[in-house]
């Protein structure tokens, strides 16, 4: 039988998929979880031609670029301006409007190589190539925009992956949460993002853009099933998968996934688990 066409990047067969996602549920309870690793598999889980080999290969890109720093060049403000020379001004590191309508702005191997991506996997760049030179580097998930920042909270210096590395003042971090928030700053907002929350994020974006594009949901799907395996995931994720299995015809599943979802909530909010109900019956009658 045919195979359904599906525009690129095209998901990996089933055994790649199942070694994937077994490496990736391993690493995300790791001591320490690798964000490089943890992105580079959501890529591998999302674009079959993603071979070890090519993840290897994006490792050692990141090794390369680290080694062209310079060694220990002072404090904070010159860590951030070292990266934004290198990545940004030499290499080219930075994003632009467009980039957030392609899913490869969400895919570490293909940011590397396009040198455009989403402002969290561009801080990613960022946060190892920085990481493996040695600097005082961590994420921070401001609401909407994420960037990254070098030294401790009295001296910390924030960068914006997404403008080229751009220093920022405190009046561009006020700028960039009003603007997406309409209210300042808390100072819980500049705290170091965890990996797992940093990989959380990129899953979520890669949501979003499915959600936006039905003939995608395949995206979605899988975007959810990585989301699962990191520990202390919302229990909203069931939900979210049992709509998705539904919608791709698989009504049995859904269905199975809503009702699993319906228990977990029965005893906060038992109209909302009747209403849940009520969809997997509806996604069961569709087997007729």
């Amino acid at each position: 039988m045919r195979q359904p066409y599906l525009p690129p990047p095209y998901p990996p067969p089933p055994e790649r998929s199942a070694e994937v996602r077994r490496r990736f549920a391993e690493e995300v309870r790791a001591e320490r979880p690798d964000l490089s690793a943890l992105c580079l598999l959501i890529g591998a889980e999302t674009d079959g031609s993603l071979d070890d080999a090519d993840i290897d290969a994006a490792q050692a890109e990141l090794d390369r670029l680290a080694g062209e720093l310079p060694y220990r060049p002072g404090g904070p403000r010159a860590w951030a301006e070292a990266a934004r020379r290198l990545l940004g001004d030499r290499h080219g590191f930075h994003g632009t409007p467009g980039d957030y309508q392609r899913l490869e702005s969400s895919l570490l191997h293909e940011v590397l190589r396009r040198r455009r991506g989403l402002p969290i996997l561009l801080s990613v760049v960022w946060l190892e190539v920085a990481r493996r030179a040695g600097a005082p580097v961590y994420g921070v998930a401001l609401p909407g925009h994420f960037v990254v920042g070098f030294g401790a909270a009295e001296e910390r210096v924030l960068a914006d992956p997404f403008e080229g590395g751009r220093v920022l003042t405190g009046t561009d971090a006020e700028l960039l949460v009003v603007g997406a928030t309409g209210a300042p700053p808390d100072p819980s907002m500049l705290e170091p993002a965890p990996p797992l929350e940093v990989v959380q994020r990129v899953l979520n974006n890669m949501r979003a853009w499915a959600a936006a594009r039905p003939e995608r949901s395949d995206v979605g799907l899988r975007a959810v099933e990585l989301a699962l395996l990191i520990p202390a995931h919302p229990a909203r994720l069931r939900y979210e998968r049992g709509q998705l299995l539904v919608r791709s015809g698989r009504f049995t599943a859904g269905a199975e996934e809503l009702e699993h979802y319906a228990d977990l909530i029965e005893v906060v909010d038992e109209a909302a688990a009747r209403r849940i109900r009520q969809e997997a019956g509806t996604a069961r009658a569709r087997l007729n």
